[in-house]
């Protein structure tokens, strides 16, 4: 662990950890949610349907997000160093910045989400990954 804890990866980690408690209020509290959120009709009939699928992938999602938050809570020196810190680091960060600038193309990939998701969503992807950005740059010389 580092001697300074770096407030960029601990700014990350909270914003993906906060990302991952969103995703679990759709799961608790399900088809508005999907909705208010923008996750699609689809989803969201899915939801009021009882269907597993939505809570599945939104699932997913939330560990997903929560061990990001771990590996930038590591970089940052908060925790213990997790194992392939430097390459993972460097994966959240650009799989952050792709989902948040290289949203267009996503979006004919994936069907089926407004418009208001695709935009909000990038949004906050970009402003997660150049967070991530400048707290890896920050702590790079010591991974």
């Amino acid at each position: 662990m580092t001697t300074q804890a770096n407030a960029f990866l601990i700014a990350g980690a909270a914003l993906s950890a906060i990302a991952a408690a969103m995703h679990l209020g759709c799961i608790f509290f399900g088809a508005p949610w999907y909705r208010f959120f923008g996750a699609g009709e689809k989803m969201a009939l899915m939801a009021e349907a009882g269907s597993a699928y939505p809570t599945k992938i939104t699932l997913v999602i939330t560990l997903v997000l929560l061990s990001w938050s771990a590996y930038a809570l590591s970089g940052a020196g908060v925790l213990p160093r997790l194992p392939l810190l430097r390459p993972v680091l460097c994966a959240i960060t650009a799989v952050y910045l792709l989902r948040g600038f290289a949203f267009y193309p996503l979006m004919k990939i994936i069907p089926g989400n407004s418009l208001t998701f695709w935009l909000w969503s990038a949004g906050v992807c970009a402003v997660f990954g150049v967070v991530h950005l400048i707290g890896l740059k920050q702590v790079w010389s010591t991974l």
